[in-house]
């Protein structure tokens, strides 16, 4: 339900206009195309555990039975998620006999950085 704004103070703004002034350019097509599907890989609590539990790994990996153990959930579940994670291009898959073990692609993520937030990068060693 709407609320009448009878009452409020409504600041006098009319001396002082806007002036557009250029945003920047826009991300190229292909580029945001690449972007919206990492950051939507992310976007998942489950994926996000999977990032943060291979990040903490000693050797900087974790097999599938890992991630299954960890994350309590069934492995074709947890292979699921490996699956969008490593198709959006932020997971690196090695075969090893019967298992496989991910490590994380941080050039992938320094590019999501890099090209989602450019400004931050400078911004960041302030």
């Amino acid at each position: 339900m709407a609320i009448p704004a009878v009452g409020i103070p409504i600041e006098d703004v009319s001396a002082e206009r806007c002036v557009p002034c250029s945003p920047g350019l826009l991300i190229d097509r292909g580029e945001v195309e690449l972007l919206t599907a990492r950051l939507k890989a992310m976007a998942d609590q489950t994926r996000l555990q999977i990032v943060h539990l291979i990040d903490q790994s000693p050797t900087g990996e974790l097999c599938v039975c890992d991630l299954t153990e960890s994350l309590d959930l069934a492995q074709p579940t947890v292979s699921r998620h490996l699956k969008i994670l490593t198709t959006a291009g932020l997971l690196r898959r090695e075969q090893r006999g019967t298992w496989a073990w991910f490590s994380i692609r941080w050039d992938a993520l320094r590019e999501l950085r890099e090209h989602a937030f450019p400004r931050g990068i400078d911004r960041s060693s302030r």
